[in-house]
């Protein structure tokens, strides 16, 4: 079920770079909505991704920085 559910994701992953190629060369109006929808996603995605390592190196950093390897 699971590998169903990430293969839709890929699907509608690809289907979002086509239409981003397709719309840089002029496609349909319909795949320039679909490309700024794609590129907005991936700007989310992005942002989201660079929140979670800051907060990530921040409570390293309270924790004195040990890292775990027990020195």
């Amino acid at each position: 079920m699971i590998g169903l559910v990430l293969l839709g994701v890929l699907v509608v992953v690809v289907g979002g770079c086509a239409c981003v190629v397709w719309a840089e060369r002029g496609g349909p109006r319909w795949a320039r909505r679909v490309a700024a929808v794609t590129l907005g996603a991936g700007e989310l995605v992005r942002r989201s991704g660079r929140n979670r390592r800051r907060g990530g190196r921040g409570i390293t950093a309270d924790r004195g920085g040990d890292g775990g390897d027990g020195e």
